[in-house]
């Protein structure tokens, strides 16, 4: 039997947002009902671009939108995650789930008080580079990972560790799996009055060890993650989605030999693939690929880190 088409709505329509529209417009598996957006004017220009209804409150949010997703400031994750949740919706709430640890537990609880659902926008994770590279990741032992980018305004209400550095984290503690159990970081406040570049080097229960950079005052996009394992390396690009593997083989008469390849990769979104998950998630009342505790395990790393980053008193401006 054919699953019913998903109601959405989606809150915050600025540059993220709209892309979320655009893509649940797009998704045969969705119909948008609305866009929400405390800007008036612009609530309306998504709304007449993707044919649906324009709302400026959450109280205003049709009856029928059964599921959305939240793209506004991370400030405002919580209250806006916890009232969908206690009026029946199910969420996706763009990355990082919150600002802090407290605000992640009222989100957990609230889901789970309402049944509802709440799947986090780790959206590396969709990123057809990534899924490559989990498919061959293998007891990894040393990661190597940049994140960098050209400044923004946006986002600039959290700390680099929070925009981007999380993506990297989320996907350390999801192809690795243990817990962290020593980090020590350093950052630096260049531009704004938080940290814009920070690096961290984690150590994890398996025995594995991670470097991390992140910067968002890059003068060129950089995100590349490099993974060493038993007799092998593999260089991931995210950007242009190119996973290379290089395997420690025995060659002629028993010789070491290198072995290269590179692995198959879809061209499909990122974000298309990550909405596409949690439609699936919503119709057959699955638990998502990325769920709330995934979100929290995040943001309780990244604290991690900026606390290391705090005693090392490297992190003024």
């Amino acid at each position: 039997m054919a699953l019913e088409k998903v109601p959405v709505c989606v809150v915050g329509v600025g540059h993220l947002g709209k892309h979320h529209a655009r893509l649940y417009a797009e998704d045969p598996d969705a119909e948008l009902v609305a866009v929400v957006d405390s800007d008036r004017a612009r609530a309306e220009s998504i709304a007449a671009e993707f044919g649906c209804e324009a709302v400026t409150e959450l109280s205003g949010i049709p009856e029928r939108v059964r599921a959305a997703s939240i793209a506004v400031p991370t400030l405002h994750h919580c209250r806006v995650a916890v009232q969908l949740l206690q009026s029946g919706r199910d969420v996706l709430v763009e990355k990082p789930l919150t600002k802090d640890l407290d605000e992640a537990d009222r989100i957990l609880k609230a889901a789970s008080g309402s049944g509802r659902l709440v799947m986090v926008g780790h959206t590396e994770r969709f990123n057809p580079a990534v899924v490559a590279l989990a498919k061959v990741v293998d007891r990894p032992r040393f990661f190597e990972i940049h994140r960098l980018a050209a400044f923004s305004t946006r986002s600039t209400d959290i700390d680099v560790v929070l925009d981007l550095m999380i993506h990297d984290l989320d996907l350390l503690l999801y192809l690795d799996g243990s817990d962290p159990v020593s980090v020590d970081a350093v950052g630096v406040a260049a531009l704004t009055d938080k940290v814009d570049i920070a690096n961290a080097r984690i150590r994890f229960a398996s025995g594995c060890v991670a470097n991390l950079t992140a910067s968002r005052i890059s003068t060129e996009p950089v995100r590349r993650i490099r993974v060493f394992q038993d007799k092998t390396y593999l260089a991931c690009d995210t950007a242009i989605r190119r996973v290379e593997r290089y395997r420690l083989v025995a060659g002629d008469g028993g010789r070491p030999d290198i072995r290269h390849d590179v692995l198959e990769v879809s061209q499909s979104e990122p974000l298309g693939n990550e909405l596409k998950a949690f439609l699936d998630a919503v119709r057959r009342r699955t638990a998502p690929p990325v769920q709330g505790r995934d979100g929290r395990r995040a943001v309780e790393l990244a604290y991690r880190v900026l606390a290391s980053i705090e005693a090392s008193g490297n992190a003024g401006g």
